[in-house]
This record gives structure tokens, sequence and C-alpha cells, in this order.
């Protein structure tokens, strides 16, 4: 999810990415999607962040991995996974999905309680099964389209209708009221980090791809059409290229390698 920070950083973000990469960025292609009229800034951006990723994010994350034991690391993801639980029950309500939001209500305060603020998931061992929604999903549910594809600097890819939706989540956040602002970008920071963690392996498959931007786009388009519709048959063309991949980026959070 997106925090405040990501509204402060991502325009003098997006700003100096483009002027960096204007020139790499003034080759129309060849098979132009009509989902992607931005195509040509995308793909510099996504340039800019592939190499941010392997010269900063790898290496800073190669060392979280050493100096952290597993079961650390899955302490921190539960965390950040239940901090983000109001968001999954408020948009389930405008989704009128009931059932869910009673299971979710259930599942964030029994981690809360009894998993000591989220680090342990005792609601799965329960039978409470973790759903995904968000603001851009229920947007997408109520008829709201995609919009234009978007490779956001050092973000990833998004859409029009997500992005939008992505700022509204913030608010449902409890990182968002934290007054103290270093210590609301350091939950951000951790944040990100523990979601670049889960795509490890995605991203090691990533590389091997034989057009890595058009295959996070596709695998982004889809996934969150499958999520919109609740895997209803989806009308985006299939992918490709390796269906492995495709099942290492369907995870709880829907966002590719930067």
């Amino acid at each position: 999810m997106v925090a405040r920070a990501r509204a402060t950083l991502a325009l003098p973000a997006l700003v100096l990415a483009l002027v960096a990469l204007a020139g790499c960025a003034t080759t129309a292609p060849k098979n132009p999607d009509p989902r992607d009229p931005l195509e040509r800034i995308n793909r510099g951006t996504f340039a800019f962040n592939q190499s941010l990723d392997k010269a900063v994010v790898r290496p800073v994350l190669r060392g979280y991995r050493k100096v952290t034991p597993r079961v650390v690391r899955t302490g921190i993801s539960n965390f950040f996974q239940n901090a983000e639980y109001p968001i999954v029950m408020v948009n389930n309500v405008l989704q009128g999905k009931l059932g869910p939001a009673a299971n979710d209500t259930g599942r964030f305060l029994l981690n809360t309680i009894l998993g000591v603020g989220g680090l342990f998931d005792p609601a799965t061992q329960a039978g409470l099964d973790r759903n995904n929604e968000d603001f851009g999903q229920t947007l997408g549910r109520w008829g709201v389209p995609a919009g234009a594809f978007l490779m956001v600097p050092f973000l990833g890819p998004s859409t029009l209708r997500d992005g939008f939706g992505d700022l509204a989540d913030d608010f449902l956040h409890p990182r968002h009221y934290i007054e103290d602002d270093s210590t609301r970008l350091l939950l951000w920071a951790g944040g990100q980090l523990n979601n670049r963690d889960g795509l490890t392996e995605a991203a090691a498959i990533l590389d091997r791809s034989g057009d890595p931007y058009a295959f996070v786009r596709s695998a982004y388009l889809q996934r969150r059409q499958y999520l919109v519709t609740d895997g209803a048959a989806s009308d985006e063309p299939p992918l490709d290229e390796d269906p492995s991949l495709m099942e290492d980026l369907e995870g709880d959070t829907p966002t590719a390698p930067p």
C-alpha cells in the first residue's frame, strides 16, 4: 500500500526520472498496447527502477536476509500485513461483501490481540482466511475502468485507478495517523522492503524474461483484473512467458518488482 510518503515522493521522482531517461524513451514501441499509451515513458521509468533495484535494493535486501532469521522475517511480514487489514475490512463493506468483512474483522482482532500486534498469525490456525481488498478493487467492482497503465519511479506498476485508490487507502492505514514524520516514513520504508523481500524469487525469474517490462505489465494488469472480478474470466490477453512467474507475482500484495 502507499503511504503519505508515496504521494510526496512520486511527483518529484517522476520529474527527475523523466529528465534523466528522456533519451531512452523516444523510440516508439513496435506493437503498442492500448492499455499503455505512455509506454515509451513507462519503459524508461522501468529501466530506471531496474537499475536502482540491482544497484541498491538487492544489496540491501541480501544484507537484511543475511542478518535476519527467517522466523523474524515471518513475524515482520505478519505485522505489516496485519497493519493493512483495516483497508481490507472497509473495502469489503464498500463492495457489499459482508461475510468476508466479518471474517476479516475477526482476523484483524485475533491477530492484533493474541498475535502480539500482528507478529503472529493465530487467525490462520483458527480457520480465518486472509483476503485481499483495496479501494482500487472497489472502484473496479463498481465499474470504474483501470485507465492507463503507469510505471511509477521507485514504486513499480500501477494504473490511474489504482493510484487514486492507493491514496484513498492511505487514510485507512494506521501509519497515516502517526504524528512523527520519521516514524511514519520508517514504517513505510519497512513495508516496502518487506514487500520486495516477498518478490525475491519472482525477480530472479523476471531477469530471464525476454521482455521484462511487457511481462510485468501483463502480470500486473491480469492480477488486478483477477482481484477485481474475484477470479472471473478476464478479457486481458494471455501471458506468453513462463507461467510460473505469474504464480510468483500473485502474492497478497499485487506489486511486481520495481
